[in-house]
């Protein structure tokens, strides 16, 4: 028997002083999707994620909550726990640095170089980057000695320090990359990543005297292991190194997953430890790019960072799976939008996908008494799609080597859209009607098939729907456990109950969805969009409104009315009398004496017997509140406004 090929992918481990995000979620719902596909191939996989609690950030973050470090760890990632199992995320390991199979296997590494005399002690001084947890040389400072990663100010610290003799990798490591060119994807990262060495590359400081939340060095415990050093080995310590002969199987088969922000770690630091123990770099490291939101960088001061537990339940898990890697190629920065992402709700899910699977049942509950017919005489379009099945499930094998999310997500979603033409090249309404049963049951069967392969081909993104649709075409087992091994045109079994159900993702109506998305802003502060916009007009056409400056002279109530006011102004060159619906907002002492904005050109008309030569100008709030447009100097009554 074969023995299975193995797969071990990886996620960074989650730094435990923040709550998590969509970026947090991108990376390991990534991570999750290729596991998944994967063991669909019928390897053997290892996925891990985790924490990394160790480090003077952690320590300061605790201290300021009042917290020992190792409580401030333990809170936060049961939060990151939370959010995977809500994600769906099937992760073999969750790894915490604070574990006491990790403590060992730090210390070991960290002997084993330090025996082999790649680490050394010395002393370290320079400018400290304590959010970053990383020394910044002065080349490299930003304006006013501040981190060229966060922005933040740069400590002066010295202190002993061990060092890894990082220098002596340069050459081995551009040799590896040089062997290696798909070692860094994508081309762009390898390309920064090989520069970068070739720039030279310099002893790292991989321990601290002056914090106590971490690893200690073994024989000599004033000296804490640096985190980045400890965090990076959490590899080795998932898959078993040093006592757990497993790691000689998956070791070799390793692929992280990283944000673009911590690629050099992963691809020089890394891999020059890596060498010194003896062992091979990673296969892989692919860094993605970052999430904007509609345009701008993602703050807790804006109010803009996305709420991955928010989205997953206003949405659901998988349309939120599904939008993360279908809307960017993986690799590259993308810009999230919930209307991007409820547009795509409707038109990938709702009407192609979720569509296709109502329009087959329904017609062989119909047709068919809801049994799956045999096909009869086939013909060029079944050929057709049969074929385009076979090359689909090629093609997407090809763009999941690469990383290649967003083109596997095509072709199978024009796989789809081949589904759907189908129905309206072969009308199997007509078929029915007509009592052309052979030809008909040909037709079912075919939709049948085509949308068993796509549960097939979809499982690894959306799990959860693709199990519902194999529920509904009556299958048993499930995608998942059943794999690619079962993706064969015409295996689907003739004769089976389908069994309708509730619809796969339906469809948002817009209108509500905007209603409800400015009453959930207001709500967290954040600006909305008013509405209500009118169409374009050119400067020309703008330039027929008269706008001046005017003061209020007086302001009265007209009889009979609850709203209205009769309002004298100065133009300067001439009194007006306007009539103007403000009386709700405004005494008319607070409105007299006020320099305001008057549209002057409008055609007179006749308010309750008064005659109102302009109109003045106000903005209305969220609240239905209104605020008078005003100058805010000194100028000319009369004045034009342009």
């Amino acid at each position: 028997m074969e023995e299975k090929r193995r797969f071990f992918i990886t996620t960074p481990i989650y730094y435990v002083n923040d709550v998590p995000h969509i970026g947090h979620a991108y990376t390991t719902v990534a991570a999750d999707v290729m596991a998944r596909y994967h063991r669909m191939k019928g390897e053997d996989v290892l996925f891990s994620t985790g924490t990394d609690e160790h480090g003077q950030k952690i320590q300061r973050a605790a201290a300021n909550k009042g917290m020992t470090s190792k409580e401030l760890a333990d809170k936060t990632v049961e939060n990151f726990k939370a959010l995977w199992q809500k994600l769906n995320i099937s992760n073999d390991d969750f790894i915490r640095t604070t574990e006491e199979r990790h403590h060992k296997t730090v210390q070991t590494i960290f002997g084993l170089l330090r025996e082999k005399g790649d680490i050394y002690k010395g002393t370290y001084e320079g400018w400290y980057c304590v959010p970053c947890e990383t020394y910044v040389p002065e080349s490299q400072m930003g304006e006013g000695r501040t981190c060229p990663s966060c922005g933040r100010q740069l400590e002066m610290m010295s202190e002993e320090s061990y060092f890894f003799r990082m220098s002596s990798y340069q050459g081995p490591l551009l040799k590896y990359y040089e062997e290696h060119p798909d070692a860094i994807l994508p081309e762009s990262r390898y390309n920064e990543i090989v520069s970068f060495i070739r720039g030279g590359l310099k002893d790292q400081s991989v321990s601290r005297t002056t914090i106590s939340w971490g690893i200690p060095v073994p024989g000599d415990e004033k000296h804490v292991i640096y985190v980045w050093f400890d965090a990076l080995i959490n590899y080795l310590t998932v898959c078993g190194y040093p006592d757990d002969e497993r790691w000689r199987l998956y070791w070799p088969e390793v692929r992280h997953l990283v944000g673009k922000d911590i690629a050099r770690f992963h691809c020089v630091i890394w891999p020059a430890m890596l060498l010194a123990a003896g062992l091979t770099p990673p296969k892989q490291v692919f860094a993605h790019g970052w999430w904007t939101v509609e345009g701008e960088k993602m703050s807790k001061s804006l109010g803009n960072v996305v709420d991955p537990f928010e989205m997953v339940d206003l949405y659901g898990v998988d349309p939120f799976r599904y939008f993360l890697l279908r809307e960017v190629p993986f690799g590259l920065d993308g810009d999230f939008s919930e209307l991007a992402m409820v547009s795509r709700i409707n038109s990938d899910l709702a009407n192609d996908l979720g569509n296709l699977l109502s329009r087959t049942l329904q017609m062989v509950i119909q047709f068919k008494g809801g049994k799956v017919p045999c096909p009869g005489e086939t013909g060029g379009l079944e050929s057709d799609i049969a074929s385009m099945a076979e090359r689909s499930f090629e093609a997407v094998d090809v763009a999941m080597r690469r990383f290649a999310y967003d083109e596997a997500l095509k072709t199978i979603w024009a796989f789809i859209g081949r589904a759907n033409k189908y129905i309206d090249e072969t009308e199997p309404w007509r078929l029915g009607r007509e009592g052309k049963e052979e030809r008909l049951d040909t037709v079912l069967f075919t939709l049948c098939e085509s949308l068993r392969l796509i549960s097939l081909l979809i499982a690894p993104f959306i799990p959860d729907a693709a199990e519902r649709l194999w529920n509904q075409l009556g299958l048993s087992s499930s995608p998942q456990s059943l794999g690619y091994a079962s993706f064969r045109w015409g295996n689907f079994p003739p004769g089976t109950a389908v069994k309708r159900g509730s619809s796969l993702f339906p469809r948002i109506d817009i209108k509500r969805w905007e209603e409800r998305k400015r009453e959930r802003d207001l709500k967290k502060g954040r600006p909305v969009d008013p509405g209500e916009h009118e169409e374009e007009i050119s400067i020309d056409e703008f330039k027929k409104v008269e706008l001046r400056v005017a003061r209020i002279l007086s302001a009265a109530p007209v009889a009979g009315t609850d709203k209205l006011y009769k309002i004298e102004v100065d133009l300067g060159y001439e009194k007006r009398t306007i009539v103007s619906g403000i009386r709700e907002h405004y005494s008319p002492e607070e409105l007299v004496g006020k320099v305001i904005i008057v549209v002057c050109n409008l055609k007179p008309a006749k308010l309750r017997g008064i005659e109102s030569k302009g109109m003045l100008l106000a903005a209305e709030g969220h609240d239905g509140g209104l605020a008078l447009l005003t100058v805010d100097r000194d100028i000319p009554l009369g004045s034009r406004i342009h």
